[in-house]
């Protein structure tokens, strides 16, 4: 089989390093969310069933059919914004699991139409790029503001990293990575957790459909997951040079959403911070061989969908420190790539520098974040620059 051929320990690495980041940086949020519908201990490890076939099958499956690396994840803001409205409005599960395929309704009609697609192909490059750069870019502070409560640590991983770089660009976060877990595991840093050896069953619910879960609940998961998580997810995609049929992996997120949901799948979509780091350098000289990073990435999920908490008390265990440290470090050369590509056309400079700021801002109007509010403000930018010029021409 080819993907062993071309399986690499980079690759394999980068797929680690994607579900370390993916999972430990926002479980925590999702676990708020399954306990803000009165979720039991038997539907939380059921959330993590679903989450982990999902997000693993619709990596995998994919990225081995396009060989090309196809990552998908959970919705960070969906999960917020679900924690949040099941405490204030007192919707049940069955409620919330109805408001769960109703949003995976809408993806897969966006899916099917190719409406997205065709939105994000009018987004020009230098908005997409400095969009992708403000996403990453928070994570490549993090790694750095870790330093104020693991200095040590931080410092040891910034200087593998620039030696290993100079010395072994291939194995650059393999290596940075190992140094790092020997360094805690003979500080004795790791956290202890409570790991317990069993695999995950699925718990079904039925679906009650309401008008105000479709309200409060839906349409709010919809439209965060779509500009919060999917916008930035392609933007991922064309910064890295790929064409990928897009229409259809949304359509396969909404499918996939809509079968798993009953069981705690409340919204699939692209991801990209994870996507990123499986699409850099780092996972693989070789731009044709960065899939073997996503499939590794979905394998690993698929597993901690399987045995459900027993692979997440293992993540859970690596300080919090070197979980930013590796993942802002992994991604400096896909922001730097965004950042060039964003400020290359000076026509277009200001309007990138916009959109980018606006994005790193972290700033949420009206439950959505940053993401797709950048790209409105750099549209707006760009609309009153081409408006003035096209003035100024028509006045000569």
């Amino acid at each position: 089989m080819n993907f062993f051929k071309d399986l690499s320990l980079s690759s394999f690495t980068a797929g680690f390093v994607a579900v370390l980041v993916g999972f430990t940086s926002s479980v925590a949020i999702v676990f708020q969310a399954a306990l803000a519908f009165k979720a039991t201990p038997e539907q939380l490890t059921s959330w993590m069933w679903a989450l982990g076939l999902g997000m693993g099958l619709c990596s995998v499956i994919p990225s081995l059919w396009l060989r090309k690396p196809v990552m998908v994840a959970w919705s960070t803001p969906g999960a917020a914004v679900l924690a949040t409205a099941g405490l204030t409005g007192g919707f049940s599960m069955n409620e919330a699991v109805g408001a769960f395929m109703l949003c995976a309704a809408l993806i897969t009609l966006f899916g099917v139409t190719g409406w997205f697609e065709q939105v994000m192909n009018r987004i020009p490059v230098a908005i997409a790029s400095a969009l992708l750069a403000g996403v990453l870019a928070r994570f490549g502070l993090q790694a750095f503001t870790a330093a104020q409560t693991a200095l040590p640590l931080v410092v040891l991983m910034l200087l593998s990293y620039l030696l290993v770089k100079r010395l072994s660009p291939r194995y650059t976060v393999p290596i940075t990575l190992l140094f790092a877990i020997i360094y805690v595991a003979i500080n004795d840093l790791f956290t202890p957790a409570r790991i317990v050896f069993e695999l995950a069953r699925p718990v079904f619910v039925m679906p009650v459909f309401t008008w105000s879960a479709m309200v409060s609940l839906a349409l709010p998961l919809f439209i965060v997951t779509m500009a919060s998580q999917n916008l930035p997810g392609v933007a991922a995609i064309k910064a890295a040079g790929y064409d990928m049929p897009v229409s259809k992996i949304i359509t396969l997120t909404g499918l996939a959403t809509l079968v798993l949901a009953p069981f705690g799948a409340f919204a699939l979509n692209l991801s990209a911070i994870t996507a990123a780091i499986c699409m850099g350098r780092e996972a693989h000289p070789d731009v044709r061989k960065r899939y073997t990073a996503a499939v590794s990435c979905g394998l690993i999920y698929v597993v901690i969908g399987l045995l459900g908490g027993t692979f997440i008390g293992v993540l859970m265990s690596f300080p919090k420190e070197l979980i930013a440290a590796i993942a802002g470090l992994a991604l400096l050369g896909t922001i730097g790539s965004g950042l060039a590509a964003a400020v290359k056309d000076e026509s277009q400079r200001e309007v990138a520098i916009i959109t980018f700021l606006v994005t790193l801002s972290g700033v949420v109007i009206a439950g959505v974040g940053s993401a797709f509010w950048g790209v409105v403000a750099g549209a707006i930018a760009l609309f009153v620059q081409q408006y003035g010029q096209a003035a100024k021409t028509k006045a000569s």
